[in-house]
């Protein structure tokens, strides 16, 4: 049986719309021509005058539209007033995918799940009909009937205990509270009046059957439940569509006062208002004598379900936090962040995310073990996860507990992020992982792997220039991890022992710009969202006081794994309204930032940081597969980092103390405390961990090779200076981009004394590179003596080695 298939005070069968009742045109038609209705119309406005006191009283207060209210008003005046009701979108809960489509998060200001009419079952149906508006498929929006009997009943009591209105005028009344129509909530005559206009209007553009759905859309149902669809799932943990007869009549009761009938509130309360229900319904036959038998006796059960609101309800709070803050910062969203925010909140999105739930709980398990969730010292730990070639990241983790209770010792700020992403503070020192970028710069710039330095265990190196050409200052007093640790060494092994004093030089050599501007083209920014500064010589330590995020770091890293492609972080895939259509679906932002022959040859390099005997990362190990990686270690051991990859994804890793400089020597973390920390003591093997788990099942792939053409350098001639004087061939070998030395001893040469004789080298060699002079005395040299015959018994003779190692170092 239909809702509305029942019998109506005419004795036939209602429609729907007019239930067999003559149209009530009475009270919207008065200025009409004279006739035999008009007169009808002006004794039943003589009639309903007389209640007018009654009205002003407050009697009839509850009966919206009620008849008196029309007479107070005037006919004319109510002709006058407005009958379009503005219906703006219903607020809808807005959800936040994982890759997979699981859901991370849901954000909303009223928390409700639409649901169409034929998913309410008809037993709902019933029973909100049957407690609020019996006669709804025989009115035209006011009951005049069911008001005139709330009237006379509540004159008979002495009390305003029956009310008049419809669930038209309920649902105009809540569209004007939703809509912060000021006094929309007020008992005043004026608001009933309108609201009665309105509710006529309504009927004759919707249908019942739209005016129903959309009543169970908007009504509350209490303890945060909007909607029909939010109820059936809160209190009973069902879809609207498995309801049955006694959680019906419960829902339908509570309309009526949410809070006061509240079943896990006021339980008993609640019952009784239940009882009336059923009561209704069988008064109106909507259910039987046996129905109403068994559903009276059964108890009120519970299965409280409360969707989360917000990061904080979130599995995954951290990636939550970043894909809020993108939000808050695209115009896609909306001009300013409070419109961003309330789309997000009303408008019933559902964003489609990069972040996989596997890598998550990887990151998650991984940085729990090293870092707790609490550490009395306060020592934090944070980790980014990207995807190489996409940009796409698939890992947010930050150890503390998110929230924003102190008590609890909860923390929203992000540490895995840069502060407009939400990572506020700025005390995130990425320390030796910045080598990278003097090493690609190096290689940019020409230098062969075989490019060699004399570090010393200290040094202060100067002439540094910013990229205006203007001198920096000097780089003081710098030292190694280790005073023994000191000896010559080329791009390679400075880079798998992470040399300080070896690459302080060569990023001097290079140049300070050049080496921030392969940062900047691998999307790294300063901690506070600003560019890297140019002007600061330990930028090649991560720049000593200022901060930087993991999850830059880990994507200048994915940049070489995807052979120089840089793809800006992408947190977001895609976004569709609430009825379905994408509003959103941003593709991976990709350069290629640098050379992929450059990328594979520092890939090579790296790959030894983690396999090399000696090598900083050797004790951390491969995670299972071959990959690349670079330790770091800030300033005064105040932060562990990690950075490193493999084809298929890169990662970073920082530990620190996030609101205060702090050395981490002798600090108890995760249970255990370490004399002395480094980039691999901590922060190495949480990457380690993350990789394994993260990339179980997924294929193991090989690092690509070296390019010859950087692991001997970019090549250019060198000019021929012979016979030049000494400070004109200086001055061409150093505009064609070459370091000059003098050698100090004249050579014998058949060229003017003090000329040029010659160079070393001659030909060809790496932009950068040191060319020696070498000066004429002035005497030819001596004519060689014949050679004796070859001798054919052969010689070995042991390769050079590009250059010595120390003697000791440290995994920094």
């Amino acid at each position: 049986m239909t809702p509305h298939a029942y019998r109506t005070s005419r004795g036939s069968p209602g429609t729907g719309r007019c239930g067999g009742l003559p149209p009530y045109p009475l009270i919207v038609s008065l200025p009409l021509a004279t006739s035999r209705g008009t007169v009808q119309r002006i004794w039943l406005l003589l009639a309903i005058s007389g209640v007018a006191g009654i009205l002003l009283a407050g009697m009839l207060l509850p009966i919206v539209g009620g008849l008196g209210l029309i007479a107070r008003a005037g006919a004319n005046d109510f002709e006058s007033l407005p009958s379009v009701l503005k219906q703006s979108p219903l607020p809808q809960v807005s959800r936040i995918l994982a890759a997979d489509g699981s859901v991370i998060a849901t954000f909303y200001a009223e928390d409700r799940v639409p649901a169409s009419l034929s998913q309410v079952p008809e037993v709902m149906q019933k029973a909100l009909i049957a407690i609020e508006d019996v006669r709804f498929y025989e009115h035209h929006g006011v009951d005049w009937k069911g008001a005139m009997r709330a009237f006379f009943h509540n004159s008979s009591t002495g009390s305003v205990s029956q009310g008049g209105s419809t669930l038209t005028q309920q649902y105009v009344k809540n569209v004007l509270i939703e809509a912060g129509v000021p006094g929309a909530n007020a008992d005043t005559l004026s608001r009933k009046v309108q609201e009665a206009k309105y509710a006529l209007a309504l009927e004759r553009r919707l249908t019942k059957a739209q005016i129903l759905e959309d009543y169970f859309n908007i009504a509350y149902f209490g303890d945060g439940a909007y909607g029909i669809g939010t109820a059936a799932q809160h209190y009973f943990g069902v879809p609207t569509r498995k309801l049955t007869l006694v959680q019906s009549a419960m829902l339908a009761g509570l309309v009526q006062s949410p809070v006061a009938y509240d079943p896990a509130l006021h339980p008993k309360a609640a019952r009784a208002r239940r009882d009336i229900v059923l009561a209704q319904m069988l008064k109106y036959h909507f259910i039987t004598q046996q129905e109403y038998n068994a559903a009276i006796v059964t108890p009120v059960v519970l299965n409280l379900h409360k969707q989360g609101n917000g990061c904080e309800a979130s599995r995954y709070p951290y990636f939550c936090d970043y894909v809020l803050n993108v939000i808050k910062g695209s115009t896609v969203f909306g001009k300013t962040r409070a419109a961003r925010v309330n789309v997000l909140e009303r408008g019933g999105l559902t964003i489609q995310t990069t972040l996989d739930p596997t890598m998550q709980k990887a990151a998650d398990k991984a940085l729990h073990t090293y870092v707790f969730a609490r550490e009395a010292s306060g020592v934090a730990g944070a980790e980014a996860l990207v995807e190489p070639g996409t940009g796409k990241v698939k890992a947010i983790s930050v150890s503390p507990a998110y929230g924003s209770n102190p008590k609890l010792h909860q923390n929203n700020v992000d540490f895995a992020v840069d502060a407009p992403l939400g990572g506020g503070l700025n005390r995130f020192p990425m320390g030796s992982t910045f080598k990278l970028f003097v090493l690609a710069a190096a290689l940019k710039e020409g230098l062969p792997l075989s490019t060699r330095i004399y570090a010393p265990s200290a040094i202060t190196v100067g002439g540094y220039t910013n990229c205006a050409g203007r001198p920096v200052g000097l780089y003081p007093n710098l030292h190694n991890a280790g005073d023994s640790e000191k000896g010559t060494f080329n791009l390679v092994t400075g880079t798998w022992f992470s040399v300080n004093t070896f690459y302080a030089q060569l990023e001097q050599r290079v140049g300070l710009c050049q080496s921030v501007t392969m940062a900047r083209a691998l999307g790294v920014k300063q901690g506070d969202g600003t560019p890297v500064r140019d002007d600061i010589p330990s930028f090649v330590l991560g720049q000593t006081g200022v901060g930087f995020s993991a999850l830059d770091t880990a994507n200048a890293y994915a940049t070489m794994a995807a052979h120089g492609l840089y793809c800006a972080p992408m947190a977001i895939t895609r976004v569709t309204d609430r009825s379905g259509h994408a509003i959103w679906a941003p593709a991976p932002d990709c350069d290629q930032a640098v050379d992929p022959g450059l990328a594979d040859t520092v890939t090579t390099i790296l790959h030894g940081v983690l396999t090399e005997p000696g090598a900083t990362a050797v004790g951390v190990g491969e995670p299972g597969r071959p990959a690349a990686a670079k330790t770091g270690t800030a300033d005064d051991n105040v932060a562990s980092d990690f950075a490193g990859y493999v084809p298929q994804l890169a990662g970073a890793v920082w530990v620190g103390n996030p609101r205060k400089t702090q050395s981490l020597n002798g600090v108890l973390i995760g249970g255990q405390r370490y004399r002395q920390v480094f980039g691999a003591t901590i922060a190495g093997p949480i990457w380690r961990d993350t990789f394994e788990a993260a990339l179980k099942g997924v294929p193991v792939l090989p690092l690509p090779k070296p390019d010859p053409k950087f692991v001997h350098g970019l090549l250019v001639p060198i000019p021929d200076v012979s016979g030049l004087a000494v400070a004109d061939a200086k001055a061409a070998l150093l505009q064609a981009g070459f370091q000059v030395s003098v050698n100090p001893k004249q050579v014998d040469s058949d060229l003017p004394a003090g000329t040029v004789a010659r160079t070393s080298p001659t030909g060809q060699a790496a932009p950068g590179s040191v060319v020696t002079i070498f000066v004429s005395n002035g005497r030819p040299p001596p004519k060689p003596s014949p050679s004796p015959a070859p001798s054919t018994t052969p010689t070995n003779s042991p390769a050079p080695s590009p250059s010595p190692k120390p003697t000791k170092h440290h995994p920094h």
